[in-house]
Protein backbone atom coordinates (compact mmCIF):
# COMPACT_ATOMS: atom_id res chain seq x y z
CA UNK A 1 0.00 0.00 0.00
CA UNK A 2 1.29 3.22 -0.83
CA UNK A 3 0.07 6.16 0.84
CA UNK A 4 -0.75 9.99 1.82
CA UNK A 5 -2.31 11.25 4.50
CA UNK A 6 -3.06 14.71 5.52
CA UNK A 7 -5.33 15.03 8.33
CA UNK A 8 -5.02 11.75 9.39
CA UNK A 9 -8.54 10.72 8.40
CA UNK A 10 -7.29 8.28 5.21
CA UNK A 11 -4.24 6.52 7.75
CA UNK A 12 -7.07 5.41 10.25
CA UNK A 13 -9.67 4.19 7.47
CA UNK A 14 -6.69 2.05 5.97
CA UNK A 15 -5.19 0.72 9.17
CA UNK A 16 -9.49 -0.54 9.08
CA UNK A 17 -9.04 -1.95 5.62
CA UNK A 18 -5.91 -3.19 5.66
CA UNK A 19 -6.04 -4.84 9.35
CA UNK A 20 -7.72 -8.54 8.40
CA UNK A 21 -4.18 -8.80 6.19
CA UNK A 22 -1.55 -7.90 8.51
CA UNK A 23 -3.44 -10.35 10.93
CA UNK A 24 -3.03 -13.16 8.43
CA UNK A 25 0.61 -15.11 8.53
CA UNK A 26 0.42 -15.98 5.08
CA UNK A 27 -0.22 -12.47 3.42
CA UNK A 28 3.14 -9.80 3.55
CA UNK A 29 1.79 -6.40 3.99
CA UNK A 30 4.06 -3.61 2.68
CA UNK A 31 2.88 0.05 3.79
CA UNK A 32 4.88 2.73 1.84
CA UNK A 33 4.46 6.33 3.15
CA UNK A 34 4.61 9.24 -0.07
CA UNK A 35 6.40 12.21 1.59
CA UNK A 36 6.59 15.62 -0.23
CA UNK A 37 9.94 17.34 -0.07
CA UNK A 38 8.71 20.18 1.22
CA UNK A 39 5.88 19.22 3.47
CA UNK A 40 2.51 20.31 2.87
CA UNK A 41 0.96 22.14 6.48
CA UNK A 42 -2.12 20.34 8.40
CA UNK A 43 -3.73 22.49 9.83
CA UNK A 44 -3.53 24.54 6.28
CA UNK A 45 -2.56 28.31 6.55
CA UNK A 46 -5.18 29.97 4.24
CA UNK A 47 -2.83 31.33 1.39
CA UNK A 48 -0.82 28.24 1.68
CA UNK A 49 -4.01 26.19 0.99
CA UNK A 50 -5.26 28.34 -2.11
CA UNK A 51 -1.64 28.62 -3.82
CA UNK A 52 -2.06 24.53 -3.90
CA UNK A 53 -4.78 24.49 -6.52
CA UNK A 54 -3.34 25.61 -9.62
CA UNK A 55 -0.57 22.25 -9.34
CA UNK A 56 -3.01 20.57 -7.88
CA UNK A 57 -5.36 21.00 -10.94
CA UNK A 58 -2.63 21.22 -13.51
CA UNK A 59 -1.44 17.43 -12.06
CA UNK A 60 1.75 19.11 -11.33
CA UNK A 61 3.84 16.81 -9.09
CA UNK A 62 5.84 18.02 -6.68
CA UNK A 63 9.21 16.58 -5.77
CA UNK A 64 9.01 13.68 -3.70
CA UNK A 65 11.17 11.76 -0.68
CA UNK A 66 12.50 8.79 -2.58
CA UNK A 67 11.38 5.69 -1.36
CA UNK A 68 12.56 2.93 0.40
CA UNK A 69 11.10 0.52 -3.20
CA UNK A 70 13.07 0.49 -6.51
CA UNK A 71 10.50 -0.71 -8.73
CA UNK A 72 11.87 -4.11 -9.07
CA UNK A 73 9.70 -6.08 -6.01
CA UNK A 74 6.69 -8.29 -7.26
CA UNK A 75 3.23 -7.53 -5.14
CA UNK A 76 0.46 -9.31 -5.87
CA UNK A 77 -1.75 -6.44 -5.26
CA UNK A 78 -1.95 -2.95 -4.62
CA UNK A 79 -3.58 -0.39 -2.61
CA UNK A 80 -3.59 3.10 -3.59
CA UNK A 81 -5.70 5.23 -1.09
CA UNK A 82 -6.09 9.10 -1.66
CA UNK A 83 -7.48 12.22 -0.72
CA UNK A 84 -9.32 14.24 -3.55
CA UNK A 85 -7.80 18.25 -3.69
CA UNK A 86 -9.49 20.70 -5.67
CA UNK A 87 -11.53 18.11 -8.02
CA UNK A 88 -8.01 16.01 -8.80
CA UNK A 89 -5.93 13.92 -6.65
CA UNK A 90 -3.72 14.77 -4.28
CA UNK A 91 -0.55 16.18 -5.16
CA UNK A 92 1.45 13.66 -3.18
CA UNK A 93 -0.46 10.26 -5.01
CA UNK A 94 -0.04 12.29 -8.27
CA UNK A 95 3.60 12.84 -7.55
CA UNK A 96 4.55 9.04 -6.96
CA UNK A 97 1.91 7.66 -10.17
CA UNK A 98 3.83 9.98 -12.65
CA UNK A 99 7.45 8.82 -11.15
CA UNK A 100 9.93 6.37 -12.88
CA UNK A 101 9.38 4.21 -9.59
CA UNK A 102 5.55 3.75 -9.87
CA UNK A 103 6.01 2.40 -13.37
CA UNK A 104 7.94 -0.18 -12.59
CA UNK A 105 6.05 -0.95 -9.74
CA UNK A 106 2.84 -0.97 -11.22
CA UNK A 107 3.61 -2.67 -14.59
CA UNK A 108 1.06 -5.82 -15.06
CA UNK A 109 -0.48 -5.26 -11.36
CA UNK A 110 -4.03 -5.19 -10.03
CA UNK A 111 -4.47 -2.19 -8.58
CA UNK A 112 -7.47 -0.97 -6.04
CA UNK A 113 -8.15 2.80 -5.22
CA UNK A 114 -9.66 3.96 -1.80
CA UNK A 115 -10.61 7.56 -1.86
CA UNK A 116 -11.55 9.41 1.39
CA UNK A 117 -13.04 12.74 0.58
CA UNK A 118 -15.76 15.66 0.91
CA UNK A 119 -17.91 14.66 -1.70
CA UNK A 120 -16.87 15.38 -5.30
CA UNK A 121 -14.53 12.37 -6.62
CA UNK A 122 -15.70 10.91 -9.68
CA UNK A 123 -13.63 13.36 -12.32
CA UNK A 124 -10.46 12.78 -9.55
CA UNK A 125 -11.14 8.95 -10.34
CA UNK A 126 -11.13 9.49 -14.20
CA UNK A 127 -7.15 11.02 -13.78
CA UNK A 128 -6.18 8.69 -11.14
CA UNK A 129 -7.56 5.75 -13.94
CA UNK A 130 -5.31 7.34 -16.65
CA UNK A 131 -2.49 7.56 -14.37
CA UNK A 132 -2.73 4.14 -13.32
CA UNK A 133 -3.25 2.93 -17.05
CA UNK A 134 -0.52 4.99 -17.95
CA UNK A 135 1.96 2.76 -15.54
CA UNK A 136 0.56 -0.44 -17.64
CA UNK A 137 -1.52 -1.69 -14.06
CA UNK A 138 -4.96 -2.33 -13.74
CA UNK A 139 -7.75 -0.99 -11.61
CA UNK A 140 -9.48 -3.95 -10.22
CA UNK A 141 -11.73 -2.02 -7.57
CA UNK A 142 -12.22 1.54 -5.98
CA UNK A 143 -13.78 2.12 -2.69
CA UNK A 144 -15.15 5.27 -2.29
CA UNK A 145 -16.34 7.01 1.07
CA UNK A 146 -17.57 10.12 1.59
CA UNK A 147 -18.81 13.17 4.04
CA UNK A 148 -22.81 11.95 4.37
CA UNK A 149 -23.58 15.70 5.02
CA UNK A 150 -25.64 17.90 2.59
CA UNK A 151 -23.34 19.33 0.18
CA UNK A 152 -24.07 22.80 1.06
CA UNK A 153 -23.25 22.00 4.68
CA UNK A 154 -19.61 20.23 3.61
CA UNK A 155 -18.49 23.70 1.39
CA UNK A 156 -18.16 25.45 4.97
CA UNK A 157 -17.48 22.13 7.58
CA UNK A 158 -14.48 20.95 5.41
CA UNK A 159 -12.39 24.20 4.32
CA UNK A 160 -12.59 24.92 8.29
CA UNK A 161 -11.51 21.65 9.30
CA UNK A 162 -8.63 22.01 6.98
CA UNK A 163 -7.82 25.59 8.13
CA UNK A 164 -8.31 25.10 11.65
CA UNK A 165 -7.63 21.40 12.30
CA UNK A 166 -10.91 21.26 14.07
CA UNK A 167 -14.14 19.12 12.41
CA UNK A 168 -17.19 20.30 14.65
CA UNK A 169 -16.91 24.08 14.50
CA UNK A 170 -20.30 24.52 13.11
CA UNK A 171 -23.16 24.52 15.20
CA UNK A 172 -25.98 21.84 14.47
CA UNK A 173 -23.53 20.05 11.97
CA UNK A 174 -22.03 16.97 11.99
CA UNK A 175 -18.28 16.40 12.41
CA UNK A 176 -16.37 17.37 9.09
CA UNK A 177 -14.64 14.45 6.95
CA UNK A 178 -16.05 10.57 6.66
CA UNK A 179 -18.26 9.20 9.77
CA UNK A 180 -16.64 7.51 12.54
CA UNK A 181 -19.10 4.28 11.47
CA UNK A 182 -18.15 4.47 8.07
CA UNK A 183 -14.40 4.04 9.11
CA UNK A 184 -15.21 0.88 11.04
CA UNK A 185 -17.40 -0.76 8.98
CA UNK A 186 -14.67 -0.47 6.12
CA UNK A 187 -12.99 -3.52 7.54
CA UNK A 188 -14.87 -5.77 5.52
CA UNK A 189 -13.30 -4.53 2.38
CA UNK A 190 -9.90 -5.88 3.81
CA UNK A 191 -11.77 -9.30 4.65
CA UNK A 192 -12.37 -9.57 0.98
CA UNK A 193 -9.69 -8.86 0.18
CA UNK A 194 -7.91 -11.41 2.65
CA UNK A 195 -10.18 -14.09 1.34
CA UNK A 196 -9.61 -12.93 -2.55
CA UNK A 197 -5.31 -13.39 -1.81
CA UNK A 198 -5.94 -16.53 -0.25
CA UNK A 199 -7.61 -17.82 -3.54
CA UNK A 200 -5.28 -15.96 -5.68
CA UNK A 201 -8.41 -14.23 -7.23
CA UNK A 202 -6.15 -11.00 -7.88
CA UNK A 203 -4.67 -12.43 -10.67
CA UNK A 204 -7.96 -12.65 -12.82
CA UNK A 205 -10.54 -9.53 -14.26
CA UNK A 206 -13.43 -9.44 -11.74
CA UNK A 207 -13.86 -6.99 -9.35
CA UNK A 208 -13.00 -8.17 -5.48
CA UNK A 209 -15.09 -6.00 -3.77
CA UNK A 210 -18.03 -6.69 -5.59
CA UNK A 211 -21.67 -7.06 -3.74
CA UNK A 212 -20.02 -4.80 -0.27
CA UNK A 213 -21.08 -1.39 -1.49
CA UNK A 214 -17.69 -0.12 -2.18
CA UNK A 215 -18.99 3.16 -3.87
CA UNK A 216 -22.55 4.98 -4.46
CA UNK A 217 -22.23 7.55 -6.87
CA UNK A 218 -24.10 10.68 -7.31
CA UNK A 219 -24.21 11.81 -11.00
CA UNK A 220 -26.61 14.61 -9.35
CA UNK A 221 -22.90 16.47 -8.73
CA UNK A 222 -21.07 15.87 -12.00
CA UNK A 223 -22.21 19.08 -13.75
CA UNK A 224 -20.75 20.82 -10.79
CA UNK A 225 -17.73 19.16 -10.65
CA UNK A 226 -17.43 19.93 -14.54
CA UNK A 227 -17.74 23.72 -13.96
CA UNK A 228 -15.76 23.89 -10.73
CA UNK A 229 -12.84 21.60 -12.52
CA UNK A 230 -12.94 23.88 -15.97
CA UNK A 231 -12.45 26.84 -13.07
CA UNK A 232 -9.77 25.35 -11.32
CA UNK A 233 -7.59 24.55 -14.77
CA UNK A 234 -8.04 28.38 -16.38
CA UNK A 235 -7.38 30.31 -13.05
CA UNK A 236 -4.95 27.67 -12.32
CA UNK A 237 -3.09 28.27 -15.93
CA UNK A 238 -2.95 32.12 -14.87
CA UNK A 239 -1.63 31.86 -11.80
CA UNK A 240 1.42 29.16 -12.90
CA UNK A 241 2.06 32.00 -15.43
CA UNK A 242 2.37 34.54 -12.80
CA UNK A 243 4.45 32.84 -10.53
CA UNK A 244 5.35 29.82 -8.60
CA UNK A 245 4.20 28.35 -6.20
CA UNK A 246 4.69 30.72 -2.63
CA UNK A 247 5.70 34.11 -4.43
CA UNK A 248 3.79 36.67 -3.23
CA UNK A 249 3.15 37.70 -6.64
CA UNK A 250 0.30 35.43 -6.68
CA UNK A 251 -1.71 36.68 -3.68
CA UNK A 252 -3.40 39.56 -5.15
CA UNK A 253 -4.22 36.67 -8.38
CA UNK A 254 -5.42 34.35 -5.22
CA UNK A 255 -7.63 37.20 -3.68
CA UNK A 256 -9.22 37.83 -7.39
CA UNK A 257 -9.95 33.99 -7.31
CA UNK A 258 -11.24 33.70 -3.63
CA UNK A 259 -14.10 36.42 -4.94
CA UNK A 260 -14.80 34.70 -8.04
CA UNK A 261 -14.75 31.27 -6.24
CA UNK A 262 -17.22 32.43 -3.92
CA UNK A 263 -19.55 33.90 -6.46
CA UNK A 264 -19.82 30.57 -8.18
CA UNK A 265 -20.74 28.60 -4.73
CA UNK A 266 -23.21 31.33 -3.58
CA UNK A 267 -24.80 31.34 -7.33
CA UNK A 268 -23.42 28.33 -10.02
CA UNK A 269 -23.72 25.23 -7.62
CA UNK A 270 -27.74 26.15 -6.38
CA UNK A 271 -28.54 27.17 -9.99
CA UNK A 272 -27.17 23.82 -11.24
CA UNK A 273 -28.70 21.94 -8.98
CA UNK A 274 -32.04 23.27 -9.20
CA UNK A 275 -32.07 22.48 -12.86
CA UNK A 276 -30.93 19.39 -12.75
CA UNK A 277 -33.99 19.19 -9.82
CA UNK A 278 -36.21 20.22 -12.27
CA UNK A 279 -34.88 18.28 -15.05
CA UNK A 280 -34.32 15.02 -13.42
CA UNK A 281 -37.67 13.16 -14.45
CA UNK A 282 -36.60 13.63 -18.29
CA UNK A 283 -32.69 12.67 -17.20
CA UNK A 284 -33.43 9.55 -15.38
CA UNK A 285 -31.99 6.94 -18.37
CA UNK A 286 -28.73 9.41 -18.51
CA UNK A 287 -28.70 9.90 -14.73
CA UNK A 288 -28.48 5.72 -14.48
CA UNK A 289 -25.78 5.78 -17.39
CA UNK A 290 -23.36 8.06 -15.16
CA UNK A 291 -23.96 5.87 -12.01
CA UNK A 292 -23.44 2.77 -13.33
CA UNK A 293 -20.35 4.20 -15.53
CA UNK A 294 -18.83 5.76 -12.01
CA UNK A 295 -19.45 2.96 -9.33
CA UNK A 296 -17.55 0.34 -11.50
CA UNK A 297 -16.04 -1.69 -11.17
CA UNK A 298 -16.56 -2.69 -7.75
CA UNK A 299 -20.06 -1.46 -7.74
CA UNK A 300 -22.83 -0.18 -4.79
CA UNK A 301 -24.54 -3.57 -4.60
CA UNK A 302 -24.99 -5.14 -1.30
CA UNK A 303 -25.50 -8.72 -1.59
CA UNK A 304 -22.47 -9.98 0.16
CA UNK A 305 -22.25 -7.95 2.88
CA UNK A 306 -23.87 -10.50 5.33
CA UNK A 307 -20.29 -12.47 4.41
CA UNK A 308 -18.65 -10.36 6.64
CA UNK A 309 -20.79 -9.35 9.35
CA UNK A 310 -22.72 -6.63 7.89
Amino acid sequence: MLSYSQTGQLTRLMDRIIEPLRQDAAIEVHVEPLRPVKPFPYPWKFFRFLDAFPESAHMVPPPMAPLSLDGSEDFDLVILPYQVWFLAPSQPITGFLKCEVAKRLLAGKPVVTVIACRNMWMLAQDKMHQMIEACGARLVDNVVLVDPSPTMVTLVTTPLWLLTGKRDLVPGAPPAGVDEASIAAARRFGLALRDALREGRERGTAPLLAGLGAVNADPHLLFSEKVATRSFFVWGKLLRAVGEPGQARRVPFLMLYVTFLIAMILTVVPISLLIQALLRPFMRGRFAALKQRYEAPSGSGRERMSLYGQ
